[in-house]
């Protein structure tokens, strides 16, 4: 599978470090059952969705890709903004 990386380019997916599913927020609470569930239970979508990937091995950006994991086809890719940045 290979990545187009908007600041470097296409790249090799092992240039690139996958933590999941982009959806999920941080709960702004301490409660310990929501952190829970925000770390632990995720939906494993077979379709289209927006995964965040690292590019460990270029640019160490994040980027968010939209990618359909029956296929592997990825449809777009940008860099990922923190909260804080909006």
């Amino acid at each position: 599978m290979r990545i187009t990386c908007p600041y470097c380019g296409a790249r090799s997916s092992h240039e690139f470090a996958y933590l999941g599913d982009a959806a999920p927020k941080r709960p702004d609470t301490a409660d310990a059952d929501a952190f829970h569930a925000y770390l632990h239970e995720r939906d494993n979508i077979a379709g289209v969705m927006e995964e965040l990937w690292y590019h460990a091995g270029g640019c160490r950006r994040w980027l968010t890709v939209t990618r359909d994991t029956r296929t592997h086809d990825i449809t777009a890719v940008r860099f990922t903004r923190t909260e804080a940045a909006e």
